[in-house]
């Protein structure tokens, strides 16, 4: 934990953080953030698993085939990464790939039946996790929350293309 966490962790008596920084979506998104990702890698790691290799498998479910460079663009893992993330997938058996009919210096990567199978069991283990990390929410709260930051998300996104 760090020194910054460490001083909104009640010792004997309520958060002695300012209210002014406890009014701050910035820095409250922050502090959840930094919560979510533990949760989420330590969760995945038990699974024996990371978030990048979810969000390739989810693409190729969601959206089919693809080249290393549409990956890329579909899951905001940069290129440089990619590689990496897919040879541990193609080791697992849970992608496949195969040179581009149309361009034969690039593969396309497709989802295998162990990766659909293993896509399935990684949902559950993420629905899991978000319950915990969403447990003060009640299910209209959670969708409302999915939804605002969902807007914030795409308004920032489309600002900064």
């Amino acid at each position: 934990m760090t020194r910054a966490e460490a001083m909104d962790v009640p010792h004997d008596g309520p958060p002695r953080t300012p209210d002014r920084l406890r009014r701050l979506a910035s820095r409250l998104l922050s502090q959840l953030t930094t919560r979510s990702d533990r949760l989420i890698n330590e969760g995945l790691a038990r699974a024996d698993a990371r978030k990048w290799h979810y969000a390739v498998l989810a693409s190729l479910q969601e959206y089919g085939p693809g080249s290393q460079a549409a990956l890329s663009g579909r899951t905001g893992i940069y290129r440089s990464d990619m590689v990496g993330v897919l040879n541990e997938l193609a080791e697992r058996g849970l992608v496949e790939r195969a040179p581009d009919p149309d361009d034969r210096r690039r593969n396309t990567i497709t989802i295998s039946p162990r990766g659909r199978r293993r896509l399935r069991r990684l949902d559950t283990v993420l629905d899991e996790l978000h319950d915990e990390l969403l447990a003060p929410l009640s299910p209209a709260e959670r969708d409302e929350l999915v939804r605002l930051l969902t807007r914030l998300l795409d308004h920032h996104t489309r600002t900064s293309s």
